[in-house]
């Protein structure tokens, strides 16, 4: 449809040229009644439509996006702040960069980075944030997200889910016997644990049961 309105253009513009040049009342007779014609047919065509901007991204990015997992946080009196590492985030334009924040959430979009797509999506803060008061930074390699605290008191974590995850654990803890406890927490350093740690846990292995044997502590491990 493009190519067939430039067609006709061209056309228009040339008739309109040689209407100029033409001097005898015949000739110029059938140009104008030419150029109507081309007038009409190019009146009644759809104007082309400019490539629409998100069409055009969506093409240049390939549809391709990735959720972003990892970040790091700290806080200050007055500002919650969540770093994001992104390579090369520096040189896209910065409205690339967007942060959609509500009192109690915040999406972070950024596009056309290296051909693709990054979200990243934080949802049930802990405490309320103030929309207005709440930006983004960006910094070499770096998004920095900064929500305004509405209240100047300090944050055990970042969301509801992870209070009641740690509240769980603890609670569980606390109900549980002690000394399993401390077996389980031993297992987990051994099981996660390098070569060196796995030997110095069996030094002290042997170490307490040859105590228990001799009489000198009265456990059981």
């Amino acid at each position: 449809i493009l190519c067939f309105f430039n067609q006709l253009q061209k056309d228009l513009e040339e008739v309109k040229e040689l209407l100029q040049k033409a001097t005898r009342k015949r000739v110029r007779d059938v140009l104008v009644a030419e150029k109507h014609k081309l007038e009409l047919e190019i009146k009644s065509q759809p104007p082309p439509k400019p490539k629409d901007v998100a069409e055009e991204e969506k093409s240049s990015l390939g549809g391709y996006t990735v959720k972003i997992n990892s970040y790091g946080w700290d806080q200050s009196d007055k500002f919650v702040k969540i770093y994001i590492s992104l390579n090369g985030v520096q040189k896209i334009p910065a409205e690339n960069v967007q942060v959609n924040f509500t009192e109690r959430s915040f999406d972070l979009l950024v596009k056309n980075l290296n051909g693709k797509n990054y979200t990243m999506t934080f949802n049930n803060l802990l405490k309320p944030i103030s929309v207005e008061g709440s930006l983004r930074k960006i910094k070499t390699d770096t998004v920095l997200v900064m929500c305004k605290k509405k209240q100047e008191e300090k944050w055990d974590c970042l969301t509801q889910v992870e209070k009641e995850s740690k509240e769980k654990v603890k609670s569980d803890y606390d109900m549980a016997d002690p000394s399993e406890g401390l077996m389980n927490m031993l297992r987990k350093i051994y099981a996660e644990g390098d070569d060196e740690t796995k030997r110095t846990i069996n030094k002290a292995w042997v170490e307490s049961r040859e105590k228990q044997y001799k009489g000198d502590i009265p456990m059981d491990i």
